[in-house]
């Protein structure tokens, strides 16, 4: 039904480009004008493969790795720390390519995961760093996930793995050694929700969420049973207390703790007395991170990020080391691995105008030695700043925002255009999650087209507290969404944004709020782009993966409501995009990957259906191999090419035609091919 609906429906939208075309005419002036004298960056530089991504250095120090296409394929390749030109590739993945790599503690293997398609299914590789050979250790039926739980010092030769073969809904805990695959049980789940283990991968808590939302945290006995009640979460907490990891000895725990506070302090607990020590807090954000010693376990060094992220000392020994590295770097310090020793660290430099760039830190030399850039081929392209900003929502509560302008529109650097350009609300997924400051892909390519981009920590985001998380409960496509239109607002009365050129675009939760966007308030965005969101949460919570179930109490049950509860199910339908489907007045662009566990496709047919029936202009790309998001590069790079002509049309901004880009993709354009320039030739070529 949907693609023979594909032409039908040209007659329908014919209007809504007609009413729009003059509007359009200006903002493409303007786009344009933004950014006429800068380079257009080649999509591909902006959202391929980087070059090389993700340095580390073994343990030893001898071997330094990291990510890079081998045949146009991300793998691992690997390098004495002496003579980094000499590197190999030692993973041979031909498909999806290697999201990430970890070394074991013997500096002998680098640990990987891999799951079919996007299935979310993982198996645990274990690859001989001399050979280059590669084990699965999880040789697992279909459909059975598993998950590296711990890899420690303490126990070496094994990788602690949590594997569901047992009951789809439990993590059972088994220890594999990674040189002969040999399995052994260490635990069999007696119905929590999540492990918390020492460093001899002894499992000592398990959590199990509470009715209202809350959790519990028990004691694990022996013989891996729920054992008393250690510790409780009260729901207003979840999301901001959890124990993390335990001292060397195992006799202290290590948590982030918001209770009988707001944001989450980093404290440490004496397990026998229940006595509690607050190690850093700050009143503005939750504790991002803490810097362990890679031996003895102690914490070393903390950070927050409330605007950007800033790191402080809890020891001496890296005090100075810290100080080094700020007055080196132009954007914020990612410090992503170290040496057993600590006297070697990977550091990236992480700024908003640069792709990342790793360098490997000698702390006894004070020495900087660049390892690589993840995109070479970006170092003299017009990357543009991006500006924290806090906005104020309309009861008040601070929302930090980053906006990147286009080039050339900003020319005093105030973070204000000398005129409104079009702009792209671009919305975080979760919604337990958020936006930072960094390099940022999409903002540099949107604004690189005539865009300013906005990305807003609208309530529910994680890291600024829980109260900022709890204000959201009850608020999809309530408060949630008012804080956007609010950031719009904003964008447009400060200057920034021409009023009727602003269109919405996110993944995951982020499509939801697009899908919102143009049900709930149809008059305020010019058009969307939705990637895996949501259109039905009934349909979505009842498709949930089974290991998220024991989970579902603390999270979108107390947040939007329990689907098995009549009053529930009825505000769950009533904050569904689905049911207002009348109310669409712009176009729609969909991506979906069809093997997604998290948003089913169902999600991306049920909106793309409805609005086909109706008559309404939506486009919509499947990939069969893909899950939630599209990891493989032609996928990527396809549907990136289609949203950057669909917004051409929608805002006017520089477009780099579609070209080559869906070669070798799995891309089913199942629906409005014809609603974007270059895409009805590629559907015609595909069928």
């Amino acid at each position: 039904m949907l693609r023979s609906f594909r032409r039908s429906c040209m007659s329908a939208v014919a209007s809504v480009a007609l009413a729009a075309s003059l509007g359009q005419a200006g903002a493409a002036q303007s786009a344009r004008a933004a950014a006429q004298d800068a380079d257009l960056i080649p999509r591909h530089a902006l959202l391929g493969n980087p070059t090389k991504s993700q340095g580390r250095i073994s343990p030893d120090g001898k071997w330094v790795s990291w990510l890079a296409p081998r045949d146009g394929v991300m793998n691992v390749w690997v390098a004495p720390a002496n003579d980094p030109a000499s590197a190999r590739a030692i993973t041979d993945d031909a498909k999806r390519g290697i999201a990430s790599h970890s070394w074991t503690p013997d500096s002998r293997f680098v640990l990987t995961q891999q799951d079919q398609g996007g299935d979310e299914n993982f198996h645990v590789y274990a690859t001989d760093v001399e050979s280059g050979t590669t084990r699965d250790l999880t040789p697992v039926a279909d459909g059975v996930r598993a998950a590296v739980q711990s890899v420690s010092r303490e126990r070496p030769g094994v990788v602690l793995v949590a594997l569901n073969d047992r009951d789809p809904q439990l993590m059972d805990l088994y220890e594999i050694d990674y040189a002969t695959g040999e399995k052994r049980l260490v635990a069999e789940n007696p119905g929590f929700g999540g492990w918390v283990v020492d460093h001899q991968n002894r499992p000592r808590l398990g959590m199990v969420s509470s009715a209202g939302g809350g959790a519990d945290y028990f004691l694990v006995d022996e013989q891996g049973g729920k054992g008393e009640k250690f510790m409780s979460v009260g729901s207003e907490d979840y999301f901001n207390t959890q124990p993390f990891a335990f001292s060397k000895d195992g006799t202290q725990l290590y948590l982030a703790d918001s209770r009988d506070r707001n944001t989450s302090a980093a404290a440490i607990m004496d397990l026998e007395t229940g006595k509690q020590v607050v190690l850093a807090a700050d009143e503005r954000a939750d504790i991002s991170d803490i810097l362990f010693d890679p031996t003895t376990y102690e914490p070393l060094a903390y950070a927050v990020n409330y605007e950007q992220e800033e790191w402080t000392a809890l020891d001496d020994s890296v005090r100075a080391d810290l100080e080094f590295l700020r007055s080196r770097f132009d954007g914020q310090i990612n410090i992503a691995a170290a040496t057993d020793d600590n006297r070697k660290w990977v550091v990236v430099d992480d700024a908003a105008q640069q792709p990342g760039t790793y360098m490997l830190y000698d702390r006894d030399a004070g020495t900087l030695t660049e390892m690589f850039t993840t995109r070479p081929e970006l170092a003299d392209a017009p990357l543009q700043p991006m500006h924290p900003k806090v906005i104020k929502a309309r009861d008040g509560l601070d929302l930090v925002s980053y906006l990147t302008l286009p080039p050339g529109s900003d020319p005093e650097g105030t973070g204000r255009p000398n005129q409104p350009v079009p702009m792209l609300l671009w919305v975080h997924g979760g919604p337990w999650a958020r936006d930072e400051y960094g390099y940022n892909s999409v903002h540099q390519w949107m604004a690189n087209r005539g865009y300013a981009v906005l990305s807003v920590n609208y309530r529910g985001s994680t890291g600024f507290g829980k109260d900022h998380v709890n204000r959201a409960i009850g608020e999809w496509a309530g408060a949630m969404h008012d804080d956007l239109i609010d950031a719009v607002d904003w964008a447009v009365d400060a200057g920034i944004a021409i009023e009727d050129k602003v269109a919405i675009g996110g993944g995951s939760y982020g499509g939801y709020a697009t899908l919102v966007g143009v049900t709930f308030t149809p008059d305020k965005f010019a058009c969307g782009v939705d990637i895996v969101g949501p259109s039905n949460l009934i349909t979505l919570m009842e498709s949930f993966p089974p290991y998220w179930r024991p989970m579902l109490e603390g999270t979108f049950y107390r947040h939007i409501g329990d689907p098995a509860e009549e009053d529930a199910r009825q505000d769950l339908i009533a904050r569904s995009p689905l049911t207002r489907v009348d109310a669409i007045k712009v176009p729609l662009l969909i991506g979906q990957g069809g093997n997604d566990p998290r948003v089913t496709k169902i999600e991306a047919d049920q909106i793309a259906n409805a609005m086909q029936e109706k008559g309404l202009p939506v486009t919509y790309i499947n990939y069969p191999d893909e899950g939630h998001g599209f990891q493989e590069p032609a996928n990527r790079l396809s549907f990136f090419a289609a949203m950057e002509g669909f917004l051409g049309q929608c805002l006017g901004g520089r477009v780099e035609p579609i070209g080559q880009d869906f070669e070798g993709s799995s891309a089913e354009i199942i629906a409005g091919s014809e609603f974007v320039e270059g895409l009805d030739d590629v559907a015609g070529q595909r069928e």
